[in-house]
């Protein structure tokens, strides 16, 4: 039984979610306790135990102390199944939270799943559908025979509501191997590698400005979208951002945006593009303007870098090169990263190389 301290590092909620898909993977159990202790709502929250409930679909793992506010969680994974499954988070909860427990099981599974999610699609302190689609499921791509996520609806807080599918069909599979270390061993002497050093050269900038269908008329999703085009001009490279509108269970908008770097062949790297995102949300009382200027600020951020992933992006791959191999050069060394660093580490043993001054952190590489 492997015992991870909840409060290590920033201990929020990445920690648990990151120990529930390696937990499922290895097959290894694991017991945490003080789960997100000094918090103000310390324990466990909807989105958390839904993370469970979801493996316990998928997979038939089983769990001790998931209810809402428990400090402590025992967890037995299972083996994912292949088929089709449901889960609904409930009410605003992310749907994108919550693929951070089960994609990494599902990539590297046992057979074609597809997995519809409801609740929510573009909420606070998560990353958006926009981003989950565009930004980071083409790094990971290549780890599979097909794998695709569509929007069905938008959820925006506080009622959710929204839908995506989810579909999965491994390249490589956990299961034909005997142990974890035998998989690692396999993917690690291969060429699928993740391996962003250098960004490359701007290509463009794409993006989706959306909002309920109730805002259309303020023209808000237009509003933020000619907001970022302007805060963007000055990076010489075309920019087309997409406006859409939808009908929603509660009001809502927001825009991603997401840059498109070429190698130095002049071609986006198909197995391992340079893609750098930012988002933000509106809310009551918000200027649509101010929307769009801030995701375009956040953007521009990344860009100037230098690094070939943002900093939200570089925590969702670590989880992958820990297993296949690789090295991301990232803008900053966050507490968050380390933090994931730290529970990976508890399931497979040290397997990061994490160079300070020069912001890169490798697995099997040099």
């Amino acid at each position: 039984m492997i015992g991870i301290d909840g409060s290590h590092g920033e201990g929020g909620g990445q920690i648990l979610r990151t120990a529930l898909a390696f937990s499922t993977i290895t097959g290894l159990p694991f017991e945490m306790g003080s789960i997100r202790k000094g918090r103000c709502d310390s324990g466990l929250k909807s989105q958390h135990v839904y993370c469970i409930r979801a493996l316990e679909e998928v997979s038939g793992a089983s769990a001790e102390g998931v209810s809402i506010g428990s400090e402590r969680v025992v967890f037995y994974p299972g083996r994912v199944k292949s088929g089709t499954f449901s889960v609904d988070v409930g009410t605003a909860g992310s749907v994108t939270l919550l693929m951070q427990s089960i994609l990494l099981p599902l990539v590297f599974g046992n057979g074609r799943v597809r997995l519809k999610v409801q609740g929510g699609t573009d909420v606070n302190w998560s990353e958006p559908y926009d981003y989950f689609r565009h930004v980071f499921l083409p790094h990971i791509d290549k780890f599979c025979v097909k794998l695709d996520a569509r929007l069905e609806r938008r959820g925006y807080y506080p009622k959710g509501g929204g839908s995506i599918e989810l579909f999965v069909s491994p390249r490589f599979k956990a299961g034909d191997y005997g142990s974890i270390d035998a998989f690692r061993g396999f993917l690690m002497s291969g060429s699928s590698k993740i391996s962003l050093v250098s960004p490359g050269s701007l290509s463009l900038v794409r993006g989706v400005s959306h909002a309920s269908s109730d805002l259309q008329k303020p023209e808000v999703a237009e509003r933020q979208a000619a907001s970022a085009r302007s805060a963007l001009s000055g990076l010489g490279c075309p920019v087309k951002i997409d406006v859409s509108y939808s009908e929603s269970a509660s009001t809502g908008s927001g825009i991603c945006l997401w840059a498109v770097y070429e190698n130095d062949k002049g071609e986006v790297d198909s197995l391992n593009p340079v893609v750098l995102g930012s988002d933000s949300l509106g809310e009551r009382g918000r200027r649509a303007e101010d929307v769009g200027r801030d995701a375009a600020g956040s953007l521009l951020k990344s860009i100037s870098s230098g690094a070939p992933v943002d900093q939200f992006l570089s925590d969702q791959l670590l989880p992958f090169i820990a297993l296949t191999g690789g090295v991301l050069r990232v803008p900053e060394l966050t507490k968050h990263s380390l933090s994931n660093i730290y529970v990976i580490e508890q399931f497979l043993g040290k397997v990061f190389v994490i160079d300070e001054d020069k912001k890169i952190i490798s697995v099997g590489v040099g």
